[in-house]
Parts: structure tokens; C-alpha cells; sequence
């Protein structure tokens, strides 16, 4: 029901005390016409507008806001599922409601209550999340138990990455590794592996690339074969001793030989050429280990052997190397969750690694063996 005055007085007047007072016409002696009839409100023009497509949903975040708030019906235990403040679960809400363009929630005695409309939004939202959420548990669950390949070179898998499995294992229960061993190069855009662990400079173009931890190198024998040759802190003592070198693929520029670490160490002489090459620095901890002669090894690799007391440092200072143990992935593959399980369980023991000194604290020989041997 309507009804309409006459009076020009109230023109303005009405205009701005009642928002549904609306003009209807004018007569040509500037008398309103004015109707008092329901008008659109912004609410009503707003739900009109909105139409339910992809490109104009309402913010995601408001919406799970939403969903967490009617759940709980309290925005404190809210922001605790969500991992936000409860001031950002409010600041949603309101968003969510502008969008809107009506109330979701009441406050009756400090207590939230859901409103009619807000009633109305929860069960298909809540059944969308759910949808959702089943949908990513699925894809991880099935990107997770697709095994993860590692390319790494043949000395790094058996000395340091085998023994670590086992920690592995336990960090990332499932996580199916295969391990390619191998200092062939991969090409990881054409999915010959995952990742790649590698001992190098750290210069790999278009790959997201972490730092592990750096190298030296060091004299490491037995220490029955340091005990016959009189190796203890006699670096001299070298001349007449078979010596491990290495070469092949896993040696760099940066790595010394024996002239260039007896130079580095000060020394003016130089030793014979007698001895063994191996082209791999696995090969040169185990021949050294089994007394086979004196190497340059890397300590990080050595680190077990020197701990258990299978090698033993007689003398000399770690030499440090410029390359270092990289590891490497492709963008795309950084985000799948069985590579990024595997790069931070990486760089945890790195960071966990004990530095070099204490790894060369043990390689002395114990005074009681010492005192035996006189």
C-alpha cells in the first residue's frame, strides 16, 4: 500500500529522513509529488548482481573463515584451526557480509548465532570444503607414494646418502626412494630423475638450487697402516709410502693432488709416483681403510669411517675445496610434496652435520694405543 503528499515542505525534508521515500513527479508548479512506497535497497540490488560463476565468487579466504566460524560458532577456536588471528577471522566475516549484502551471524549475550541466511550457506559450503579437501588428501596421498628419484654420483649415494636412509625413513614414512647413481648428466626438464644431488660450483641455470655444505680434503689411511709406516706427525714419512689418487668424473679442478697438497702444507718436497688411481673417491676411503696406502680424502665423505676409527688422519690440516654439494630440482617438481619432503628432511641434516674440526678431533690415535705401541 502507498500513498502520496502534496506538500513541497517535506520534499527535502523526507529525502533524507526515510531512504524509501522516493520521487514520483512533478507538477509544472514545482509542487513534489512524492510517493512513499518500498524501495530497492542496497541489499536486494547487491544479491540481484551476483551471479554464481568462477570469476565472481567471493573471496576464498572469507568463505573458509565462514566455514570455521559456523563450525565452531566462537572466532577464537576459529583462528586456531585456521592459523590466523581472530581480529583477521572477524575482518573476513565482515568481507563475506559486505559481499553479501546481509548479516551471517548474530551476537545474543556474547554468544555467535548463525542468522537465517547464514544457516542457509553452511551445508553447501561445508560440503564444497570437504570436496575439496578429499580432492588435494588424494593427490598428495598419490603423488606421495609415486617413488622419488635421486640422481646422485656413486661416491656421495654409498658414503653419505645410503647411510641416511634409515633417517629417511623415519622423517618421511612411505616416501618410496629410488637412487640413480650414477655422474652421467641428467636432464631433469626431460624427467630422467627428480632431483640431483651434486659436487660442483652450484651454477645450474633455471633450477631451484640449495646449498648443503662444503668440502676439504685430508691424508686418511688406517691406522695399522699409519702405525708401520711411521705416519704419525711425519709428513715425510710419505716419500716411501704407496699413495691413492683419484681421478675420473667425481675428481674436480678444485681437488689437489698430492704435489699440490704437500705444496699447500708448505712442503718443498715431493713424493714418488708409486701407488694406486681410482675414479671414484669411494673407491680411494675403502682402499685406504683396507691399508692399501695413504689418500687425499674428502671429509665429508670420510666423516663415518673416521668416527668409527676404520681411518685415521696422521697429519696435516683439511685443505678446503671450492666446490660443494648442491642440491637441484626444477620448479615444477619443487612443489610436488614427495620432492619437497625430501629437500627438507636434505637441508635438516646439513644443518645437523658436525663442522669439520670436530669430525678431525678423532683422528688421532688414542694415548692408550699410543703407549701400547712403545
Amino acid at each position: 500500500m502507498s500513498f502520496c503528499i502534496h506538500d513541497p515542505r517535506l520534499r527535502r525534508k523526507k529525502m533524507f529522513r526515510a531512504r524509501d521515500w522516493t520521487q514520483y513527479a512533478f507538477s509544472s508548479s514545482g509542487a513534489g509529488l512524492w510517493c512513499y512506497r518500498p524501495m530497492s535497497t542496497f541489499a536486494d540490488t547487491r544479491r540481484k548482481a551476483i551471479q554464481p560463476t568462477l570469476a565472481r565468487l567471493p573471496p576464498l579466504t572469507s568463505l573458509r573463515a565462514f566455514v570455521a566460524t559456523a563450525r565452531h560458532l566462537n572466532f577464537v577456536r576459529a583462528a586456531e584451526e585456521l592459523h590466523v588471528t581472530s581480529a583477521a577471522v572477524g575482518q573476513q566475516i565482515r568481507l563475506l557480509e559486505d559481499y553479501l549484502g546481509q548479516p551471517l551471524f548474530d551476537r545474543v549475550r556474547g554468544q555467535l548465532h548463525l542468522t537465517p541466511a547464514g544457516l542457509g550457506l553452511v551445508p553447501g559450503l561445508t560440503g564444497a570444503f570437504d570436496a575439496v579437501l578429499a580432492a588435494v588428501a588424494q593427490f598428495v596421498q598419490s603423488d606421495h607414494e609415486q617413488p622419488i628419484r635421486i640422481s646422485v654420483a656413486p661416491s656421495f649415494a654409498s658414503k653419505w646418502l645410503i647411510p641416511r636412509l634409515d633417517a629417511l625413513r623415519r622423517a618421511a614414512p612411505g616416501l618410496e626412494v629410488l637412487v640413480d647413481a650414477s655422474t652421467q648428466l641428467t636432464n631433469l626438464d626431460a624427467g630422467d630423475a627428480d632431483c640431483v644431488i651434486r659436487y660442483g660450483s652450484g651454477q645450474y641455470p633455471g633450477l631451484v638450487v640449495d646449498h648443503l655444505f662444503s668440502e676439504a680434503v685430508l691424508p686418511v689411511c688406517s691406522p695399522e697402516f699409519a702405525d708401520a709406516q711411521g705416519l704419525w706427525g711425519n709428513p715425510r714419512a710419505i716419500e716411501h709410502v704407496p699413495l691413492l689418487h683419484e681421478e675420473g668424473a667425481e675428481h674436480d679442478q678444485s681437488f689437489p693432488d698430492w704435489a699440490g697438497w704437500l705444496r699447500a702444507a708448505g712442503l718443498s718436497y715431493y713424493p714418488s709416483q708409486g701407488g694406486f688411481r681410482l675414479n671414484q673417491s669411494s673407491l680411494v676411503l675403502d682402499a685406504a681403510a683396507a691399508g692399501q696406502g695413504l689418500g687425499l680424502g674428502k671429509i665429508r665423505l670420510a666423516e663415518a669411517e673416521i668416527r668409527s676409527g676404520r681411518l685415521v688422519s696422521p697429519f696435516g690440516v683439511p685443505q678446503p675445496v671450492s666446490s660443494s654439494y648442491f642440491f637441484a630440482t626444477t620448479a615444477h617438481a619443487a612443489r610436488q610434496m614427495r620432492v619437497d619432503l625430501f629437500r627438507e628432511w636434505l637441508l635438516a641434516e646439513a644443518r645437523a652435520l658436525q663442522t669439520m674440526e670436530e669430525i678431525i678431533m678423532r683422528r688421532t690415535r688414542p694415548a692408550a694405543d699410543m703407549m701400547a705401541a712403545e
